[in-house]
């Protein structure tokens, strides 16, 4: 009986697993529009916003998803990263939009790839790419010399309705 049961579920899985694949191929191949916008997207370099509150980030020449941001009404190239927990920008960069440096207390350690780093705990305004705004998001500041980059993590991405790789590219929706 046990048998027959793992049997059955074995064949529904593979069923659910190639049913949308075989529908998808076929929606797509009925919208003459859509390959398209495929086409276009990985071409731009920037952001493209797919419909209000919605953005596609192609994917870089290192697979990674980037784009230009506003911060706090600051234009700032940031990196997606589902691997932070916190939005995490340098101390050149959070002077750029205006945080102090004296308003800046290096009390938290931080776990990175390089190992461990101490940071500061700071609230972002606002964090804008193309339609998407999002209000209030966490972040921390590093010293320049541990963080060359702005990392655009989980507190940004957790306040979005959805996140998902498609087609080469990123989509952000809100």
């Amino acid at each position: 009986m046990l048998v027959r049961v793992l049997v059955f579920a074995g064949i529904i899985a593979a069923a659910a697993t190639q049913v949308p694949a075989l529908l998808g191929t076929q929606t797509a191949s009925n919208e003459s529009s859509a390959p398209a916008v495929k086409v276009a997207v990985p071409q731009q370099p920037a952001a493209t916003p797919a419909a209000y509150g919605s953005v596609l980030l192609p994917a870089g020449a290192g697979g990674h998803y980037e784009g230009d941001f506003k911060v706090n009404g600051r234009p700032v190239h940031g990196m997606i990263d589902t691997g932070a927990t916190y939005v995490a920008i340098n101390e050149s960069t959070a002077r750029r939009l205006g945080i102090s440096g004296s308003d800046l207390d290096y009390r938290y350690t931080t776990q990175t790839a390089n190992g461990p780093s101490k940071v500061a705990l700071v609230k972002l305004d606002r964090l804008e790419i193309g339609t998407i705004k999002v209000r209030d998001v966490d972040a921390v500041v590093a010293k320049d010399s541990a963080l060359s980059t702005t990392l655009i993590g989980m507190s940004f991405l957790k306040k979005l309705n959805s996140y998902s790789a498609e087609n080469g590219s990123l989509r952000l929706t809100q």
